[in-house]
C-alpha cells in the first residue's frame, strides 16, 4: 500500500502586480490588480513504504511547494493527499510526530545556542523518553562524526556541520516520511558527499520513506532509484533516472579517432558536428541512425577507435525543462 497518496493536487496564489511609476503606485492605494499564479497544476502520484524518490524540476516547477503541502505548512487550492493515511494540512499531533522536513535553507536550530540545546528542546517536544533520546542522539552523531561538535554555538559550525546537524534534530523522534529540499545546497564536495553516505545508509537500515528534491545530479544518482519530474507544476515524468535518457534524448554521441594519416571527413555527413581536433571528432548522431553511421564510418575510413554514449544526463533534463517551457503539452511516462 502506497504510504504517501497524492490525487489532482493542486496550489495557486494570488498575486498583487505592482506597476511602475509614482502615478501607478498611488493608483494601486485604490484599486489593485492581481494575477493568479498556480505554483501545482493537478499532480498524481503514489510512493511505497521505504522508497527513496528523488523529485526534480527547475525553479518554481513546484517541488518546494508539494513538500510544504505534504508537510501539512500550507493547504492547497483542490486536490487531495494522504500520508501514512493523514491529511497533511489538517495538522494532526499524531502525523507531526512521524514525519520531518529539511529544508537546505532554512535553519530549525537556534543559532547562538549549542546544537545539543535544540536537540533537548526537540526532546521535549516530542516528548522522547531520556534512554531512547540519548540512544538515538549516540548512533546518529557517532554516523555522521559531529560527536565533538554537539556543544559548539551553531553560527560558529561550517555550512556542511550545520546540515549534518539540522539531519540529526529531524531524526531525532525517528520519523516514518522524511522530506529533504535542497539538502546539500551549498556545500562542498566533500561534505555533499559525506551528506550522501549518511542518508543511504540511514534509509537502507531503517527504511524509512524519503522524497528529495535537489539540483545537484549527483545527489540523485547516489541515492534514489525512482526519479520524478515536474515542470510549470505538472508532473513530466515518473520512472528510474536511465529510463530519462531512453525516453527524451532523440541522439547519441558518436566518438571517432581515425588513423593519423588521413584528414577529418566531412562530419555533416553523420550528424551535427559537436567538436573536431585531429584525429578525433565527436558528433551528435540521431538514435535510429547510429547503426547505419557506424557501419558507413568502418568501412570508408580507418579508425583506430569508436566509441557511442548517451549524451549527459543534465543535459537532457535542461533540454527537457526548455521544452516544457515552450509547450503546453507535458508528457507523464512509466519506466
Amino acid at each position: 500500500m502506497a504510504i504517501i497518496q497524492i490525487r489532482g493536487l493542486r496550489k495557486s496564489y494570488r498575486v498583487y502586480q505592482k506597476q511602475e511609476g509614482v502615478l501607478a503606485s498611488v493608483r494601486g492605494l485604490f484599486h489593485r490588480e492581481f494575477r493568479d499564479v498556480e505554483a501545482v497544476r493537478g499532480i498524481d502520484l503514489e510512493v511505497e513504504q521505504g522508497e527513496f524518490v528523488a523529485f526534480l524540476g527547475p525553479n518554481g516547477a513546484g517541488k518546494t511547494t508539494t513538500l510544504k503541502l505534504l508537510s501539512g505548512v500550507i493547504s492547497p487550492t483542490s486536490g487531495e493527499a494522504e500520508v501514512m493515511g493523514f491529511v497533511p494540512w489538517k495538522r494532526a499531533n499524531e502525523y507531526r510526530r512521524r514525519f520531518a522536513l529539511v529544508m537546505g535553507q532554512k535553519n530549525q536550530l537556534w543559532w547562538d545556542l549549542p546544537a545539543a540545546e535544540s536537540f533537548r528542546l526537540h526532546q521535549q517536544i516530542y516528548r522522547l523518553k531520556p534512554h531512547r533520546y540519548d540512544a538515538t542522539l549516540g548512533e546518529l552523531t557517532e554516523l555522521l562524526d559531529v560527536r565533538e561538535l554537539l556543544n559548539q554555538p551553531v553560527r560558529e559550525l561550517s555550512l556542511g556541520e550545520r546540515m549534518k546537524m539540522e539531519l540529526i534534530a529531524a531524526l531525532l523522534h525517528e520519523p516514518e516520511v522524511l522530506f529533504l529540499d535542497e539538502p546539500t545546497i551549498g556545500l562542498d564536495v566533500v561534505a555533499q558527499h559525506n551528506i550522501q553516505q549518511f542518508l543511504k545508509r540511514y534509509q537502507e537500515e531503517r527504511r524509512i520513506t524519503i522524497l528529495l528534491t535537489s539540483h545537484y545530479m549527483k545527489d540523485i544518482a547516489a541515492l534514489c532509484r525512482r526519479v520524478v519530474i515536474i515542470a510549470r507544476g505538472r508532473l513530466m515524468y515518473d520512472g528510474s533516472l536511465a529510463g530519462i535518457v531512453d525516453r527524451f534524448s532523440g541522439h547519441k554521441v558518436l566518438t571517432l579517432q581515425f588513423a593519423n594519416d588521413q584528414p577529418l571527413p566531412d562530419l555533416s555527413r553523420f550528424g551535427e558536428p559537436l567538436d573536431a581536433e585531429p584525429p578525433k571528432a565527436r558528433v551528435k548522431v540521431e538514435r535510429e541512425r547510429i547503426s547505419d553511421v557506424l557501419s558507413n564510418v568502418l568501412r570508408d575510413y580507418t579508425v583506430a577507435d569508436v566509441s557511442v554514449e548517451d549524451p549527459p544526463l543534465e543535459q537532457v533534463i535542461a533540454d527537457m525543462f526548455a521544452t516544457a517551457g515552450d509547450s503546453q503539452e507535458l508528457a507523464s511516462a512509466s519506466v
